[in-house]
């Protein structure tokens, strides 16, 4: 069940790209794409939030697989990936906002259309940066995470290794987005990194899952 719900947050972000055109292009871009193709966008607004839903979903079922392993700090990966979430949801509002912004309702007829242009590319840069701001407990998620897998036992520590490595590949392209914006090839490898480690968790949890184990005991448990 992890596996397929991380699998399928790949698949509905990917998805939701595609219609909603607002991740990978500039602010102008997903403002012209909401004129030209109103129904699109919604449409990949709609999937990218149940995007994130299947996220969660991910993180809580890796909680509950992992938790036999240490549940401090299972809860823990668990509550960041909630803060994460939370900030994600938030962000979307300022997506929205874009659309109303657009939408020719009557109450907007007292701006310039390029006034509100102006503002629904605003409030879509406003999206893109707190949707920047959420991969910080997004990255530090991977510590913990990561750690579990390794020391599980019935999991890949390479897949481990590669979590921890990418929790420092998120931090890195975060604070490259906000300290040095002009320099996103160091973000390049940092997001290479990201997707193989977070893919191969994907692919092994959804394909070849684990083996039965006895619960792992903890300083303390009985």
């Amino acid at each position: 069940m992890a596996g397929f719900h991380y699998f399928m947050y790949f698949v509905t972000s990917i998805i939701a790209e595609r219609f909603g055109r607002f991740v990978f292009v500039d602010a102008p871009v997903t403002v012209n794409h909401i004129m030209a193709h109103e129904s699109q966008f919604r449409i990949g607004f709609v999937i990218s939030l149940f995007s994130v839903v299947f996220f969660l979903l991910a993180a809580w079922y890796l909680y509950v697989l992992l938790k036999p392993v240490n549940e401090d700090i299972a809860l823990l990966f668990l509550l960041l990936n909630l803060g994460g979430f939370a900030i994600y949801c938030f962000s979307t509002l300022n997506l929205f906002a874009s659309l109303l912004l657009l939408s020719g309702a009557d109450y907007l007829k007292v701006f310039q259309p390029d006034q509100l242009q102006a503002l629904a590319v605003l409030f879509v840069n406003l999206r893109k940066n707190a949707a920047i701001s959420a991969q910080i407990p997004y990255g530090i998620w991977l510590f913990p995470l990561g750690y579990l897998v390794f020391k599980s036992g019935f999991l890949p520590k390479i897949l481990g290794i590669l979590l921890i490595v990418d929790c420092f590949g998120l931090l890195t392209a975060v604070f490259q987005y906000f300290l040095l914006p002009g320099y996103e090839v160091i973000s390049y490898p940092c997001m290479a990194v990201s997707f193989i480690a977070e893919l191969s968790l994907t692919l092994w949890l959804l394909i070849k899952g684990v083996k039965d184990h006895e619960p792992i005991l903890t300083d303390g448990q009985k």
